[in-house]
């Protein structure tokens, strides 16, 4: 829609105007300085304006001379990033008169889709980027949760592939878009290098819906200080986790911020749980008794009763 009111900015999704682009729109030089001196437009580069609610980091990305893009758009949208410091921007080969980026910059030079005024990287070239960008299992991470957060498709993860090159093609079937976190997808990595069966969002009656269920018997809870920090929360996990051992499970809770900045700690302490619990539980609970909640089927979870029985007879053998 064009706009005619001289006296107020262009307004519209967030994007980069030129001058040019404003007289078209009906403002004036003289009206143009006066939204620039109130604040109403923001000059980033000479020529070039965003309206004064762009948020900073695409801002930025405009002074820079190009668009956000890679881990730091992904984050901007709520995308798990593990490796984002700065600001990550595209920038289209041939651009010139560009300022020198600050040490916590990165250039991505590289052609888009995007539009001359668009201050973001299409979400596909994003992922594509980040995925250069983080280490491998970073990377599955960030594809996980735009997955889970309805960002890309299937379609749309068919295309980031076909831009990456062909030795990312392996990671594809290691994605899982049910993992509702980053640290979620790190640990099942782990899981998956130590061999283990493992089960993702399982509802269990009694207890409610679990991060994982390992080897039909240790449910593994991925707690960040975001959802579990409250006494009122920290009180239902408690119950549930009470709940869980009514019925022969035993729960762990790693923590979000050392599955992140102390994975091998994580890693040796799950290797020695699984290992422990192997030696002493012999196969008491039994992963086919569970009723994984996998891509979108329902089910009511594992009885009482079976698991009760279950306790009852690893302690017969026990005896």
């Amino acid at each position: 829609m064009r706009i005619r009111v001289p006296d107020s900015p262009p307004r519209s999704a967030p994007r980069r105007w030129t001058t040019a682009e404003l007289r078209a729109e009906g403002v004036s030089q003289r009206s143009l300085a006066h939204l620039v001196a109130v604040g109403a437009l923001l000059r980033v580069r000479r020529g070039q304006y965003v309206v004064f609610d762009t948020p900073p980091a695409m801002a930025d990305a405009a002074r820079l001379g190009g668009r956000l893009d890679c881990v730091s758009l992904l984050a901007f949208l709520g995308v798990f990033v593990h490796h984002g410091a700065g600001t990550h921007v595209q920038i289209t080969p041939g651009a010139s008169r560009l300022p020198e980026p600050g040490p916590a910059s990165r250039r991505h030079w590289r052609a888009t889709e995007a539009a001359d005024s668009d201050l973001c990287a299409p979400i596909v070239e994003a992922l594509v980027q980040a995925c250069r960008c983080q280490p491998t299992r970073s990377a599955i991470a960030t594809l996980d949760s735009a997955l889970h957060l309805g960002l890309i498709d299937d379609e749309g993860l068919s295309a980031v592939f076909a831009r990456l090159p062909a030795s990312f093609r392996a990671i594809r079937g290691l994605l899982d878009g049910r993992c509702e976190s980053g640290p979620e997808t790190l640990v099942r990595l782990m899981l998956r290098m130590l061999g283990c069966t493992v089960d993702v969002q399982v509802e269990i009656r009694g207890v409610g819906r679990v991060d994982f269920v390992v080897d039909g018997w240790l449910i593994i809870e991925c707690d960040s200080e975001a959802h579990h920090s409250g006494w009122d929360q920290q009180r239902r996990d408690r119950r549930r986790d009470l709940a869980a051992a009514a019925l022969g499970y035993t729960t762990i809770r790693p923590l979000a911020e050392d599955v992140l900045f102390h994975a091998d700690d994580v890693f040796a302490q799950l290797r020695d749980i699984l290992a422990t619990g192997r030696t002493g539980r012999r196969g008491a609970l039994k992963s086919s008794d569970l009723r994984a909640r996998d891509r979108g089927s329902a089910g009511s979870g594992v009885s009482v009763s079976d698991r009760r029985n279950s306790v009852r007879r690893t302690a017969a053998a026990a005896a």
